[in-house]
């Protein structure tokens, strides 16, 4: 076999090189003469190509009696036959018919513009955008060009800020699916918090460097009968470069001025005021990309990209009113487990020993004691904002022609991730149950590390057997996530304790194997296509177990009697006190007794178990499990008339944890006239539940009493969920249905309007708590403690208006391209899904708890429902610009508790604007430079009232707290 395919790979190469190779140089202009830069120059017939540079010239290796082909966005494409020539020279004109992008996601047949398809398409051309955008990941890059596009940046809570999970028209980040090439990619291990009412892994986009991609497609519309399961919102798929002969890249850097705005008209104390305005600039960070293609004389290419990026940490402060110290502390009144007194206030001690009993005084207060050790409020207050982190990515796009007929392609990537957030409360030395003096005097603020390493892999063959076109290929995936935490402790350990503790490693991998065959045939009607395809998929998960203090309860406060009826007095002859130095005494003000020695135990300090802010994993929580999935798909088009296109697609899945599933749509588009046209679609999908979803769980402790307890997110297959009912988790189902039309405006205006309406039903949620008082059968189980779980909680729709507006046109000499883009979108829970379970709750209690109040609210109003994007972009000459407005909608949050008056927490927060600026100027033949900024007003969200003001000041789901940032972008290309 290996014989065979060398021979072929040489007999391959013989064919092309039979004609004489030449180099080959040129240029490109416009219709008015100025060079065009980013112009494509392929040798026709093959994949080898080049760009121009800035000055339209190019270099190109090709067969002298070929053909080359020139082309470039929004010209008219052109062929010259080389003959010989050694130097080529060519004018393009401008045409508006050439500015529509040749779309392929969303069919298995022939690429058509955005505006022929049949479902709604977006493409936004990364490799032309980004040099004017602010934006250095692909994610946000996509937020400021797609409004149906969200990708929720945390700016703090544990464990969320590793990833940025994205979503398509306000559904879970889990419902888009992402292809790269076409390839399914492969999600992150983590399943976290997402903005839209649960939990959800996602695919981890700053995996993907955007220097390596050429454009990306948003098909916003269901295609889970296409491509399967993720895909009920939609399909974003990332076209990867395949340009030779050319080394490009560029060098940013930028930071946030990190000033707070005017909050005089807020209930924040004037001093807090003063403290939150004293701010200086962070989140300083550069990112350094480079693409180099090299062609081969067989026709085949390889493009390699390298992307480091390194950022700093914002710090959004919230300070609290919260005590920081404590009277206890204050006045020197603590005792360890044995009754021994622990000095917490040196500073006293040291007043009183000098008789200055002013000083004393004022030691004994708060503001005192922190103005002593050079302290303010702000100290103590909880850090929000963006997490610090370093990434490194490495990737390749690659393809070898074997023979005539069949080619060899691969591309991939390895990335590395290292993120440290603020996501922790700060513990302050007053909560005695996780306080320790001789490692943390004035108190801590827990921070958490995530480290990542992410391998995505893809190879294949295709090509041509007789008259079908087929595609065999295999991909694998793997991101493996490791947790740490450090300015942490485990207060039941005490000094004990290790302050930097390894949390525990989760990994998800996914092999997936496609094979795909299709035939176009001309001579029916106007053209029909078919294919029809097989799938198979194998996933692993996995939860590795942390190091044994992150999750442990130790018995640092915990005294063993001595002697038998060892009456428990301190060393001062008074009893011994508990954590809050009240004490330890029986019904009759008696000194506790302890009947046996060695036996009989007394709980004299309720130190908080664990590591503080995360509980690390447990053996309990591990996880080490596998699924396959098998898939059969047939997909037709049909162009009907030149005018009437069809499609229709069908799809069977089977999952080995759960069963099959089966989908189908039929879309359509008619072409009134040649500017004006309606499409439409209908079709049934389906979500599996992830391995993620089916398997993690998480435990943390907390306190009744003198006795610790725990609390779990259990899954759906252990007992404690056969106790209480809970159904195994199923596949969310949809229907999807969408009606536009598309149009072009004196042949200049690019229109798409789009309408659709989404219904989902069992849409995995997760439940709140249950005790065992709400549930006595869960007592064996947990205890005095708590669960949860993840549950087909409900049925959910979305219905929305998406506007796409577009125009390019010549302006004296330089081109003018418009764009604005909206989604007008409402988002509904229907209905809760509660089974029969073994509680003591009324029906009311029961679906309050099954899919609470915060989570619905979440869902539907959660993220904007109103997303409009404005942008201006203009080039003449030397210079280039952007300039971008983005109006993002209300966003409501709901609670879930009453207050003592009956009413809840909620809170709307107003629409916000913010505007983005670029600036470019070509200063040299290979270099040219960028100024510009994000958000550039410096404007930020509504305050959280005082009553919701836990870990944010600001809101987080519009622009987030960040404020403006200002950047500088050196890019070049020889």
């Amino acid at each position: 076999m290996n014989k065979l395919l060398l021979t072929l790979l040489l007999f391959g190469s013989f064919s092309v090189l039979s004609a004489q190779e030449i180099d080959i140089k040129g240029k490109i202009t416009d219709d008015t003469g100025e060079p065009l830069a980013g112009a494509n120059v392929v040798v026709k017939g093959t994949s080898k190509g080049t760009v121009t540079n800035f000055d339209g010239e190019f270099e190109i290796v090709a067969p002298s009696t070929g053909t080359l082909t020139f082309s470039s966005l929004g010209y008219a494409s052109k062929e010259i036959a080389i003959n010989n020539k050694t130097y080529i020279t060519i004018q393009l004109a401008a045409t508006a018919q050439q500015l529509d992008e040749m779309v392929v996601v969303g069919s298995r047949g022939q690429a058509r513009t955005k505006l022929e398809t049949a479902s709604p398409v977006d493409v936004i051309n990364i490799a032309t955008q980004s040099i004017n955008m602010p934006q250095l990941g692909l994610a946000e890059m996509l937020v400021a060009s797609a409004p149906s596009f969200s990708a929720f940046k945390s700016q703090g809570g544990d464990l969320s800020s590793s990833v940025d999970p994205p979503t398509l028209r306000g559904l879970a980040p889990n419902q888009m699916l992402v292809l790269v090439n076409g390839k399914r990619r492969h999600t992150s291990a983590l399943l976290a918090a997402s903005q839209t009412g649960s939990a959800a892994n996602a695919v981890d986009m700053s995996f993907i460097a955007p220097e390596s991609i050429e454009r990306v497609e948003i098909l916003r519309d269901g295609a889970s009968a296409q491509y399967g399961s993720d895909a009920i919102a939609g399909v974003m798929n990332v076209v990867l470069k395949k340009g030779t002969n050319k080394f490009s890249g560029s060098l940013t850097m930028g930071g946030y001025p990190n000033k707070a705005p005017d909050l005089s008209d807020s209930d924040i104390s004037e001093e807090n005021q003063d403290l939150l305005s004293d701010t200086e600039a962070d989140g300083f960070n550069y990112q350094l990309s480079a693409n180099y293609g090299l062609g081969f004389d067989n026709g085949g290419y390889i493009n390699v990209t390298g992307t480091y990026r390194q950022a700093e940490k914002t710090i959004r402060p919230n300070i609290s009113d919260a005590t920081p110290y404590g009277e206890s502390y204050l006045n020197n009144q603590r005792t360890d487990t044995d009754g021994n007194v622990i000095i917490t206030n040196p500073e006293l001690v040291a007043a009183q020993a000098a008789g200055d009993t002013d000083l004393a005084a004022t030691l004994t207060t708060d503001a005192g004691l922190m103005a002593a050790r050079g302290l303010t409020a702000k100290d103590f207050s909880t850090f929000a904002g963006s997490a610090g982190s370093n990434l490194g990515v490495i990737s390749y796009h690659m393809e070898l022609p074997i023979n005539e007929n069949t080619n060899f392609y691969s591309f991939g990537d390895f990335g590395y991730k290292y993120t440290d957030a603020f996501s922790c409360f700060f513990r302050r030395p007053a909560q005695t149950d996780r306080a320790n003096y001789d490692l943390y005097p004035n108190g801590f603020r827990p921070q958490i590390t995530t480290t990542q390493t992410n391998i995505g892999f893809t190879s294949g063959i295709d090509g041509k057997l007789g008259d079908f076109d087929f595609d065999f290929s295999n991909t694998f995936g793997r991101n493996k996530m490791t947790f740490d935490m450090f300015n942490t402790f485990n207060a039941s350990l005490q000094s004990e304790s290790p302050t930097e503790m390894n949390l525990g490693t989760h990994s998800f991998a996914q092999n997936t194997m496609n094979f795909d065959i299709s035939r176009y045939y001309d001579d029916i009607l106007s053209g029909f296509n078919i294919a029809i395809g097989t799938e198979l998929r194998v996933e692993n998960y996995k939860i590795i177990a942390g190091q044994e203090e992150s999750y442990e309860a130790g018995d640092a406060g915990i005294y063993t009697a001595t002697e038998d009826n060892e009456v428990l007095l301190g060393p001062d002859g008074f009893p011994l006190e508990d954590i809050d130095s009240q004490p330890l005494v029986d019904e009759n003000g008696d000194a506790t007794v302890l009947e046996y020695a060695g036996v009989s135990q007394s709980f004299n300090k309720q130190y908080s178990a664990n590591c503080q802010c995360f509980r690390g994993f447990a053996p309990t929580n591990e996880s080490d499990e596998y699924r396959s999935v098998t898939a059969l798909y047939l997909d037709m088009e049909l162009d009907v008339t030149d005018k009437w296109f069809v499609s229709t697609a069908f799809r069977t899945e089977n999952y080995s944890d759960f069963g099959g599933v089966f989908t189908g749509k039929f879309a359509t588009r008619y072409s009134i006239t040649d500017n004006f046209a309606v499409r439409g679609s209908f079709s049934s999908g389906f979500r599996a539940p992830s391995l993620q979803e089916l398997n993690y769980s998480h435990t943390f402790t907390f306190f009744v009493g003198l006795d610790p307890f725990d609390a779990t997110t259990y899954q759906n297959s252990s007992s404690a969920a056969r106790a209480l009912g809970i159904p195994q988790l199923t596949e969310e189902k949809s229907t999807n249905f969408s009606l536009g039309f598309t149009t072009k405006l004196f042949n200049k205006i690019e229109l798409t309007v789009d309408a659709y309406s989404i219904k989902i039903d069992d849409r995995i949620f997760e439940t709140s708590t249950f005790s065992a008082t709400d549930a006595p059968a869960l007592e064996p189980v947990i205890g005095s403690g708590l669960a949860s779980f993840r549950i087909n909680g409900g049925d959910v729709s979305t219905k929305g208006i998406e506007i796409v507006a577009n125009y390019n046109e010549r302006i004296g000499e330089g081109m003018l391209g418009l764009m604005a883009s909206g989604v007008f979108r409402k988002n509904t829970f229907e209905n809760s899904n509660v089974p029969d379970l073994n509680t003591t709750l009324t029906d009311e209690e029961l679906e309050a708890k099954y899919v609470d109040r915060s989570s619905i609210g979440q869902f539907e109003t959660g993220t904007p429902n109103t997303n409009l994007i404005g942008s201006a972009t203009y080039s003449i000459g030397k210079w280039s610009g952007m300039l971008r407005g983005t109006l993002y909608g209300e966003v409501t949050t709901l609670d879930n508790t009453l207050d003592s008056n009956g009413l809840y927490d909620d809170q709307t927060f107003s629409k916000q604007f913010v505007t983005d600026i670029g600036l470019t100027y070509k200063a040299t033949e290979h270099v040219s430079l960028t100024v510009g900024g994000n958000n550039i007003f410096n404007n930020y969200p509504d305050i959280l009232i005082a009553a919701n003001r836990g870990f944010y000041l600001y809101s987080n789901y519009q622009q987030g707290s960040n404020g403006a940032y200002f950047f500088g972008r050196m890019s070049f290309s020889f």
